[in-house]
């Protein structure tokens, strides 16, 4: 068994692999105060195949560093072994031309593991979270860079702090574009600006990078962006935690050593 660990702002994307088949997966809140014993409590509720002593391994990707500790020791408590960590600095066979490649989030690095793998490049990621994130990957395993957005809910939860007369609404595709009602204009602007938002990047990325890449859409609020945007051609929900396991056979199932702590230096931006 592999047990896999996406640590993000808000949620926690917990699988569990049999070889290459997802038998399940569960989502927990982003609570950084949980200690190891509880982390491992829950895992072991959510997990029961995960008995100590059976040799299973573990991977992790956090963009949450005072959390990471406490899933770390529980993994490992649970598997028998240190568990994976993924980085920049892990063998994954990609090249990042960021121009800082630690800078870059683990579950991006997975993103692009699995996206390439799954569907080819040349391919842009959309992942909806806390933040809206983009994902170039072309020819040759490079990953060009990216577009990091304010999340859907992120945005839409700061207009309703800093304007007096709104209140919170139910996310969801409206009826029609012109609102009749407060509720209503208020979905429409944050859904169709969502859907338009991701639209524009894809074909500026497109342009700019000379590419046809497939879009490949991921995070909790994917399949409702995909209906009506015109660039996602597929959802899937479960790509960061592949990609964990795509790094982690590479890794422990290879030579398992680290990539140099610095990637290739990025090609010069064209203008």
């Amino acid at each position: 068994m592999l047990l896999a660990i996406d640590i993000g702002n808000t949620e926690v994307t917990l699988g569990l692999f049999e070889g290459r088949k997802l038998k399940r997966s569960f989502r927990l809140s982003s609570e950084t105060r949980r200690t190891a014993d509880e982390v491992a409590l829950a895992l072991a509720q959510i997990f029961p195949e995960l008995t100590p002593g059976r040799g299973h391994a573990a991977v992790i990707a956090s963009v949450v560093p005072t959390a990471t500790g406490s899933f770390a020791q529980a993994a490992r408590k649970l598997c028998g072994g240190k568990p994976l960590e993924v980085s920049s600095r892990v063998s994954t066979g990609i090249t990042i031309e960021y121009r800082d490649p630690e800078s870059m989030g683990a579950d991006r690095i997975a993103n692009a593991a699995a996206a390439l793998e799954r569907y080819g490049a040349p391919v842009v990621v959309v992942d909806f979270g806390t933040a809206t994130t983009f994902d170039v990957i072309v020819k040759d395993r490079r990953y060009r860079g990216g577009v990091i957005a304010p999340g859907i809910v992120t945005g839409a939860e700061h207009l309703i702090r800093r304007a007096a007369r709104l209140s919170a609404f139910e996310l969801r595709p409206p009826e029609r574009i012109v609102g009749r009602s407060t509720e209503e204009s208020l979905q429409a602007g944050v859904y169709y600006g969502a859907v338009g938002q991701v639209d524009a990047i894809v074909r500026r990325i497109a342009r700019e990078e000379r590419i046809r890449p497939k879009v490949i859409a991921t995070g909790g609020l994917a399949t409702m962006i995909a209906a009506h945007s015109e660039t996602i051609q597929k959802v899937d929900p479960d790509l960061t935690l592949q990609g964990l396991r795509i790094i982690h056979e590479r890794v422990r199932g290879g030579s398992g050593k680290a990539a140099p702590k610095a990637a290739a230096k990025p090609k010069q931006t064209r203008t």
